[in-house]
């Protein structure tokens, strides 16, 4: 009766370690396609709550060159088959010549050592046509960290955003030029306790912009750095930026409809096509 007793209890214990796998994180793969990028990457976020998926694709090249969109689906944890479709997109970078595709994942977790793979088939269409994308496989990696972590985005549902750049700490004689979607705001200006302000307006029909600090020197103490006051309606962060003669920081700023605003407003904030 023990051995009984023991054997069920094992069974019971394999079953919830099952149905408990975690697909929370971020994923790395590679698209078998014909496409704008001489790479494909793709990075999906994946959020699980119960069975259900939810999360941000990221379809890049490298981090100056994608499209994010959001997705939804559902994992079935007695096949471990995960299914998504990408929906809304939310911001992109692309070249002009370029076109995005909508796609939709038909995947199978399986794990071999500390190797998490998600493997599979993809497939879509040209967002707002009936245009194939040509799908095909795709196998994506479980990665402890986003491709994109050294950019932060930050979402805003306001119209105007204030920036203040302060020196950080130490006042050491750091000097910066500022560019918002490569437009130079402020030029050659040094750092102090005292705030070098810029502002930006943001609107259903110009949702993402990108803040770029370039150190026009590194001060007595390299490299140049500098703290970011955004300010965004009621929304405010606080942000550490470095920067070096090789290398600017960058923040991205990205409209997204408050809770409350209908399904229409928010759709009306994303461009149909970019060809």
């Amino acid at each position: 009766m023990k051995r009984v007793i023991a054997i069920a209890v094992g069974f019971c214990f394999y079953c919830s370690a099952t149905s408990a796998q975690d697909l929370n994180g971020f994923w790395k793969g590679i698209l078998t396609m014909q496409g704008c990028f001489p790479t494909n990457n793709i990075e999906l976020q994946i959020s699980m709550k119960d069975e259900k998926a939810t999360g941000d694709s990221y379809h890049y090249q490298d981090i100056d060159n994608y499209v994010k969109k959001k997705f939804s689906g559902s994992y079935n944890s007695a096949d471990k088959k995960l299914l998504l479709q990408e929906g809304l997109v939310t911001t992109y970078h692309i070249p002009i010549r370029c076109v995005i595709c909508i796609k939709e994942f038909d995947l199978a977790y399986s794990r071999t050592g500390n190797i998490e793979t998600l493997n599979g088939k993809w497939n879509g269409n040209v967002l707002s046509t009936n245009a194939s994308c040509n799908g095909g496989s795709i196998v994506l990696t479980r990665i402890k960290e986003s491709a994109f972590k050294e950019i932060p985005e930050i979402k805003v549902d306001t119209g105007t955003i204030r920036l203040d750049f302060y020196d950080n700490a130490e006042i050491d004689g750091d000097s910066i030029t500022v560019k918002v979607d490569n437009n130079v705001v402020l030029s050659h200006q040094r750092l102090s306790e005292k705030p070098l302000t810029a502002f930006i307006k943001i609107d259903l029909h110009n949702t993402f912009h990108e803040v770029e600090m370039i150190a026009e020197n590194l001060g007595s103490i390299p490299p140049n750095t500098a703290v970011l006051i955004v300010t965004a309606g009621e929304q405010r962060h606080r942000l550490s930026l470095n920067s070096t003669d090789v290398k600017s920081a960058k923040v991205r700023f990205v409209y997204e409809a408050a809770a409350g605003k209908s399904t229409a407003q928010q759709k009306s904030s994303i461009p149909p096509r970019n060809l």
